[in-house]
């Protein structure tokens, strides 16, 4: 019977500490530092060809984490690492003072895949020592329903404006004391990147076995687009998730695409203006030269005194310009014999060549002759 123990309890230990050694450590090198040096970081029992973040970060112990996440920590001296095909890493950390007084860890957390995390307790040499905040005893927050982004995106999201959204959620206190003022991370991630946690008190208290709607803003950066996650977080651990799509910002594309149509057209309009103007040859307000002379010689014309002739030679310069074939005769006189034609006189106005005749010269077809002195005078019926 001992013997089957003794064999049984053989087979176990090499189980349990195959058990104990999946769990993730963390050693240092020095457990007291100051600023501008650096220590040595060991790890094992990580996931093989895990990437690993390691920072230094204040008012944090092993046994409690990281309350205020990585707004707590020297994230300008952080390192990246990753582990081996056995889970295991070694790699130096620069030393750097935390926002936050100490008490101080190392932090190293998991940035892809499974979340996985250890501390180690550090001492930053001449960095300032505060108690750590005291702790919510009895007091347990719990997510009771479905999470939510309340809001919308403006004309100024589309030209590239920071979206923002209302983390709607509601929680129960599922503990024994109330929970006052409680401060909650919210995170948000994009892709494989870890969250980026920020903190937000939320004003209230909360009774054991009540519930209550919370409301937290969350924004992005300028210009942000994709799909991101957004997290909640409280008491070191993730309450809820919420994905989230941002749609991207085509009013700055536009803008773009007008800008390379409008400036070149721009810079050619400006530069044939100024080639006009540079033009050799050329001054301006100058004209040509045959419209020069044209102006200037009907202006001279213009100004010369205009002659007055009496109207008989004006009637007489008519009937010479007048070509012989365009002349108007009446049928059955003589060109040569004509009085009318050759005077330029009206036929009525002719004097009679025969005073004693009988009768009147006949008036040409088509005209009226005046009436004879010796034609009775008709006055009408009496």
């Amino acid at each position: 019977m001992a013997a089957a123990l003794a064999a049984l309890a053989f087979l176990l230990l090499p189980a349990a500490g195959a058990t104990a050694a999946e769990k993730p450590t963390v050693t240092l090198s020095k457990t007291q530092a100051g600023k501008g040096g650096d220590i040595t970081v060991t790890g094992k029992g990580w996931r093989p060809d895990a990437l690993l973040m390691m920072l230094v970060c204040g008012q944090a112990t092993p046994g409690r984490g990281v309350p205020g996440g990585t707004n707590s920590c020297a994230n300008d001296t952080g390192r990246a690492v990753t582990t081996d095909g056995k889970g295991a890493f070694s790699k130096k950390l620069p030393v750097a003072e935390p926002p936050k007084p100490c008490p101080c860890v190392v932090h190293v957390a998991t940035v892809t895949g499974e979340k996985a995390l250890a501390d180690a307790a550090f001492k930053v040499a001449g960095h300032p020592v505060e108690p750590l905040p005291k702790q919510q005893g009895g007091g347990r927050l719990s997510v009771l329903t479905d999470t939510g982004l309340d809001g919308s995106s403006g004309v100024l999201t589309w030209f590239g404006a920071p979206p923002s959204r209302k983390f709607v959620f509601t929680v129960g206190n599922v503990g024994s004391a109330p929970v006052k003022n409680p401060v909650f991370q919210v995170g948000t991630s994009h892709g494989v990147f870890a969250p980026q946690w920020e903190e937000q008190q939320w004003r209230g208290t909360i009774a054991p076995g009540k519930k209550a709607q919370i409301k937290l803003p969350v924004e992005l950066s300028a210009g942000a687009h994709g799909d991101y996650l957004v997290s909640l977080k409280f008491g070191g651990k993730v309450l809820a998730e919420q994905p989230w799509g941002v749609g991207r910002p085509w009013g700055v594309t536009v803008f773009w695409i007008l800008l390379c149509v409008v400036v070149p057209a721009a810079v050619f309009r400006i530069g044939m203006a100024l080639v006009d103007k540079l033009r050799p040859g050329r001054r301006r307000g100058s004209r040509p030269a045959g419209r020069h002379r044209t102006g200037r010689i009907s202006e001279l014309t213009d100004r010369l005194p205009k002659l007055r002739l009496p109207q008989g030679a004006v009637a007489a310069d008519r009937a010479a310009r007048t070509p012989p074939t365009s002349r108007t005769k009446p049928p059955g006189a003589s060109g040569s014999k004509d009085t009318a034609a050759n005077t330029g006189t009206l036929p009525w106005f002719t004097p009679d060549t025969d005073p004693g005749a009988g009768t009147a010269p006949t008036a040409p077809a088509g005209q009226l002759s005046a009436p004879s002195e010796n034609s009775p005078t008709t006055k009408g019926n009496t």
